[in-house]
Order: C-alpha cells, then sequence, then structure tokens
C-alpha cells in the first residue's frame, strides 16, 4: 500500500456514503430507511463540502430532500 493512506476527512466521507448505500438497499424495508437516507446525503454533503468537491455536496443535498419528501409520503402511509 504505497502511499494510501486514509486521513480522518476520508474515513467520515467512506462512512457517509457507505452509510448511503446501505439505506438505500434497505429502503423497501421501512420508512425508517429512507429518513436514515437522507440523513447519511446529507453527511456525504458535508464530506464534499469539506473536501472542496462542492459540486458533489450540492448533488448530495438534492438527494437528501428528494429522500426527505419520499420520506414524508412513506411516513403517512404507514
Amino acid at each position: 500500500m504505497n502511499g494510501f493512506q486514509f486521513d480522518l476527512l476520508s474515513l467520515f466521507g467512506l462512512a457517509s456514503v457507505s452509510a448511503s448505500l446501505l439505506c438505500y438497499v434497505m429502503e423497501a424495508r421501512s420508512h425508517r430507511w429512507t429518513l436514515g437516507f437522507m440523513m447519511a446525503n446529507l453527511a456525504s454533503a458535508l464530506y464534499g463540502f469539506l473536501q472542496g468537491a462542492w459540486p458533489f455536496g450540492l448533488i448530495e443535498l438534492f438527494w437528501a430532500g428528494a429522500a426527505f419528501a419520499r420520506w414524508r409520503t412513506l411516513r403517512v402511509r404507514a
């Protein structure tokens, strides 16, 4: 592993994107996973902004908003 090193910001990014993927896969099981997907996308957006990749941060904010809207709809049905 020459030159391959994780700093805390990279670990935060890995954790937030991994949480987003897990919640996305589990969404059909409960509306709570959709809420988790929203929160993981917010964390991913924060990672993008902190890293300096603002386009990634903006897209993740969009996905968080879409997930929030979907969660509100699913919560009412549950």
